[in-house]
């Protein structure tokens, strides 16, 4: 078995990444440019996972998280998430969000919570996946970073 390398995304690398998110019927409409905070999960030169984690001030949306097919069950996904989630406190974030409609769940491991889509910050509520491209029935989650009592 080959190791699990997960590293920066580089921008030449967006259409592998819009092809796994459509794989996962992710949202692609959106991508930031050059993919500046996205982290690819890599066997060899297989793309295998992504996940991306925006800033909006002093909050970050975390976004397109998927895995291949193949490849779910082995943390992968987890791995990023944490990983992004480590960045967000580097750098100071207060909270962040995601939106779904399938994965509330699963997230909820990681600390996330539903919210009220009213209680969402402005900076977030203005992102495309926000505003339309996910339907209002979406669940809008968040995680506070800063004073974790975890």
């Amino acid at each position: 078995m080959m190791t699990l390398q997960i590293e920066n995304a580089r921008p030449e690398e967006k259409d592998l990444v819009v092809s796994l998110l459509n794989k996962a019927d992710l949202l692609t409409e959106d991508l930031p440019e050059g993919l500046p905070t996205f982290l690819l999960a890599k066997e060899g030169d297989e793309l295998v996972g992504v996940a991306g984690l925006e800033q909006f001030g002093s909050v970050g949306l975390l976004r397109s998280v998927a895995v291949s097919p193949a490849h779910q069950g082995q943390g992968i996904a987890g791995r990023m998430v944490e990983q992004l989630l480590a960045s967000a406190d580097e750098q100071n974030l207060q909270a962040v969000y995601l939106i779904t409609t399938t994965a509330d769940h699963y997230f909820n491991r990681y600390g996330f919570t539903a919210v009220d889509r009213q209680q969402v910050p402005e900076a977030i509520q203005r992102t495309r996946q926000f505003s339309g491209l996910c339907p209002s029935s979406a669940v809008v989650m968040k995680r506070n970073i800063k004073y974790q009592t975890a």
